[in-house]
């Protein structure tokens, strides 16, 4: 399968590095160009590309930029054909992002980000750290296999990214449409909490919306004051207990 990435960050780069080694011929792209991902792609079949040329002739397109800085490839996105199918990673952090008054009022991320792109979204590999992409993938029916969630309007481009999803090692969980995405958004039970099919679905189930952004507050002061270390284990315990 043909793929573009733009975002060159922890979750960018990995999921470059994972898809490439599955087989599919990859293209990744930054916002400082491509003689800036020289450390990245070498050693790869990864092409540094610039991000216009990163959204042409694919069958994917996974965006993996800051959130707040989404809306900026609406003119990236404009003559990417209907039937591309676009992922978004990112998640809303206040602190970093700035606040954004629909999605504090309630609109979840996603669906933002899509009106702001003009492009329908399929929601995934967000709500898992990008140590847990790049180190806790496990074989597609393996006991300790752990599940992220995905959320999206178009059964058919849920069904391509839950393949890909498998492919760089997790089960995918269907959160339902794009509405639902708030269900894994950060400070939920489902996001970054390490759990397997099971365990997210019945995270998805307890998720409360009102709860989130002040458990989200929660987490981050407590990276932040050093009293959880910015750490896989760590961070992962810190988000069931403040979650659960």
């Amino acid at each position: 399968m043909k793929i573009g990435i733009i975002g060159a960050g922890n979750i960018g780069a990995n999921l470059a590095r994972i898809l490439v080694k599955a087989g599919h011929d990859v293209k990744l792209a930054n916002s400082k160009g491509p003689e800036t991902l020289k450390d990245i792609v070498d050693g790869t079949t990864i092409a540094a590309v610039a991000r216009d040329e990163a959204v042409k002739d694919v069958e994917v397109v996974i965006l993996s930029v800051p959130f707040a800085r989404n809306p900026e490839l609406a003119p990236v996105l404009a003559e990417v054909p209907a039937g591309v199918i676009v992922v978004d990673t990112s998640n809303y952090y206040p602190m970093r992002d700035g606040r954004i008054a629909e999605v504090d009022e309630g609109k979840p991320e996603t669906v933002w980000s899509s009106e702001q792109i003009g492009k329908p979204l399929v929601k995934a590999w967000n709500a898992l750290l990008s140590s847990t992409l790049s180190d806790g993938g496990s074989e597609s029916g393996s006991a300790s296999r752990l599940a992220i969630p995905i959320a999206g309007d178009d059964a058919a481009a849920k069904s391509v990214v839950s393949g890909l999803v498998d492919e760089t090692g997790f089960d995918a969980v269907d959160a339902g449409p794009l509405s639902d995405s708030w269900r894994f958004q950060p400070g939920s039970p489902a996001y970054c909490t390490e759990l397997d099919a099971a365990g997210v679905t019945k995270a998805l189930s307890s998720a409360d919306k009102t709860r989130s952004p002040r458990n989200l507050e929660l987490v981050m002061q407590a990276i932040m004051d050093g009293s959880v270390p910015f750490e896989r284990e760590a961070m992962v315990a810190s988000n069931r207990k403040i979650s659960s």
